[in-house]
């Protein structure tokens, strides 16, 4: 167990040094990865201002003929404490060049935001009210609302996994601690979460998750929210419980589970949930197969489709832009034969719908 925990540490320092050595991803980036010629790219969209901070989002939308297309939703990674969509720059572009969605890049709040105190239930919240306010305005991108997958990796995959699972979870009730439901961060003017709940307005069409988190509560009772969590100290913020000081895996089980995909997977006659494409580097030490394949058989145990691909001699973030040194990955190098597999199956998903 120490020398697990040893190396899930080391893991998770190398993995986001990235923060401070990553290369400029525009300096050397091939017209076939990023063709600005192909799309046109709106930046730092304000979509929300939960307790007066700005939230945006960056949308690409294709430059053709096409009336309306499928839209791809992107949750950044980080250990929900670093990074922002910047990091998913290269991805965004890529895609935008080689498909035919419109991709929205979205900013949330991180636990270190607001010195410190923003809680775990609120960033999912922020996940919920982008949903939510890409299908009340992506026709003004020529985004289909009706046609909508989302994707994240690490941390931005718990959230779209949460997005899948608990999107039925809404109340206007923002006591967390006492309803374990969500507010969404964003509602249009005059709709209750009640309402939007009834209408199911976080209902997606496929989810593409890649190297995801999907057991809070596990990762809690082993030290996420302690000093041996390094990203605390990458976030240059002091380590303490996700929902406040008050709380603990060990004494409130029901909130952590809560936020823990893999304790909420509906039953497929209760709730069908839409296709899932699951990715992650055999040597993923952070977000492991054995991790990703647990949740993956919990799905297909509830009769839920999936597809599974694990990249041969890759490691956690091969997504990131830029190149991390300390994982020895680079975009241009491990990206693009990943992203053309998100591609393929998202094809496939709306050809068929």
């Amino acid at each position: 167990m120490k020398k697990l925990i040893l190396t899930s540490v080391i893991i998770l320092v190398s993995a986001f040094i990235v923060l401070y050595l990553i290369d400029n991803p525009n300096n050397s980036q091939s017209l076939s990865n990023n063709d600005p010629s192909k799309y046109v790219f709106v930046e730092d969209i304000i979509w929300a201002s939960p307790e007066g901070m700005d939230l945006t989002m960056d949308i690409y939308t294709p430059i053709s003929k096409k009336e309306s297309y499928p839209v791809l939703i992107i949750f950044h990674g980080g250990g929900w404490l670093i990074n922002n969509n910047s990091i998913m720059d290269q991805m965004s572009q890529y895609l935008a060049t080689n498909g035919e969605y419109v991709i929205c890049n979205v900013n949330y709040r991180l636990l270190s935001d607001m010195d410190n105190s923003v809680t775990i239930d609120e960033i999912v919240e922020d996940a919920f009210g982008a949903v939510i306010w890409i299908k009340n305005n992506i026709f003004k991108y020529k985004g289909d609302n009706t046609k909508i997958a989302v994707t994240g990796d690490s941390a931005g995959a718990h959230l779209s996994a949460m997005i899948l699972n608990s999107g039925t979870r809404l109340s206007s009730d923002a006591r967390f601690e006492e309803n374990l439901s969500f507010t969404p961060s964003y509602l249009p003017r005059g709709k209750t979460a009640e309402q939007a709940a009834i209408e199911n307005d976080l209902s997606v069409q496929a989810a593409i998750l890649s190297y995801g988190a999907f057991n809070i509560y596990k990762s809690s009772l082993e030290g996420f929210e302690t000093s041996k969590n390094p990203f605390w100290w990458l976030s240059g913020s002091s380590a303490r419980g996700i929902f406040g000081s008050q709380y603990n895996a060990e004494k409130n089980p029901d909130m952590y589970q809560a936020l823990s995909p893999i304790y909420n997977i509906p039953k497929k006659d209760d709730r069908a949930l839409p296709p899932q494409f699951f990715l992650v580097g055999t040597k993923d030490s952070l977000t492991t197969p054995a991790s990703v394949s647990e949740y993956i058989k919990k799905l297909e145990s509830f009769d839920h489709k999936t597809e599974y691909w694990e990249y041969k001699d890759r490691n956690h973030a091969f997504l990131d832009s830029g190149s991390n040194f300390f994982l020895g990955s680079n975009f241009e190098d491990d990206a693009p034969q990943a992203i053309n597999r998100m591609l393929d199956f998202l094809d496939r998903v709306f050809e068929e719908n």
